[in-house]
């Protein structure tokens, strides 16, 4: 069965224009209209000019503008200054391992490149002396770098490691070179595990200028603390991803049944699923509509 996108409508037999009009705002119908035109569309193909979508869907270029902005926000589609509208190549999917971002774009044969925005040391505050297992204001090592595919900037990653135990790192590092390559080659330093959050946020300035993306729009922001095989803190990672051009996804499997009060353990078959945790950059709920594609738990001393 086909499922309907994220923030779109399942097409629903039965439901004509006038009960769409009546059931949901002009611009949600619009949306649902154009997504079926997208379907058609290659990735940087032009849409129609927004004059010729009102007069095809008797409605205001406001609201033609409204329903491409929701579809721009979303990443279906590519919205360029002057040039005109156009279908957007389909988000990347991420799966949510411990692996590296030089690692993930090499593993789907893709150029990768960083860009070193700035490294240096700065005084542990509360929140890093508790990540990282150290007093506060010592000395912890910011590394901050823009990453790109293809020439594409899709993140802003924000690493920070207790400088003491890593002397040298910041000489070592270059635009593109593997941090995690580096620890485990320099520093035989081999991270095992990771508790990695992931949220919704508003593009901040400068974030949103050098993704090139506009103030305010959806990013996903991820939270990384990693560990080594001792259970020793390695880093923590901040990184802002561009919510048109990234989803994640995760395979989970159930865990298995306690046993009940009296020692009986019953078993069960557990089945592994995706979940593709990915901007929630929708602002409207799926509806019946007509033809849309669409670490540790510690406490901090």
């Amino acid at each position: 069965m086909k499922m309907a996108e994220p923030g779109t409508m399942p097409a629903t037999p039965g439901i004509d224009n006038d009960q769409l009009n009546r059931q949901f705002p002009k611009y949600y119908v619009v949306k649902g209209h154009v997504c079926e035109m997208l379907e058609q569309l290659a990735p940087g193909e032009p849409l129609l000019p927004e004059r010729t979508l009102a007069a095809r869907f008797s409605t205001s270029r406001t609201t033609i503008r409204q329903a491409l902005r929701e579809l721009t926000i979303e990443g279906r589609l590519l919205r360029m200054q002057g040039r005109g509208t156009f279908a957007a190549v389909p988000k990347m999917a991420q799966p949510l391992q411990l692996t590296s971002y030089t690692e993930d774009m090499r593993r789907r044969g893709l150029a990768s490149r960083s860009k070193l925005l700035a490294v240096g040391n700065v005084p542990a505050d509360d929140e890093l002396a508790w990540r990282l297992d150290v007093r506060e204001r010592a000395r912890v090592l910011r590394i901050e770098r823009l990453r790109m595919a293809s020439d594409e900037p899709m993140a802003i990653e924000t690493t920070h490691l207790v400088a003491g135990r890593f002397p040298g790192l910041a000489r070592r590092l270059g635009d593109s070179v593997s941090l995690y390559e580096l620890l485990a080659s320099e520093y035989d330093i081999h991270l095992v595990e990771a508790e990695e959050t992931i949220e919704t946020v508003p593009a901040p300035p400068k974030e949103a200028e050098l993704l090139n993306t506009t103030v305010g729009y959806p990013m996903l922001l991820l939270s990384r603390h990693s560990r080594d095989a001792s259970g020793r803190p390695v880093e923590y990672v901040r990184s802002f991803y561009r919510g048109d051009r990234y989803k994640f996804v995760a395979h989970l499997q159930r865990p298995a049944p306690a046993p009940d009060r009296a020692g009986a353990g019953a078993t069960v078959g557990g089945g592994v699923v995706n979940a593709t945790a990915a901007s929630s950059s929708s602002t409207t709920p799926a509806v019946p509509g007509r033809g849309l594609a669409g670490g540790t738990n510690r406490k901090r001393r």
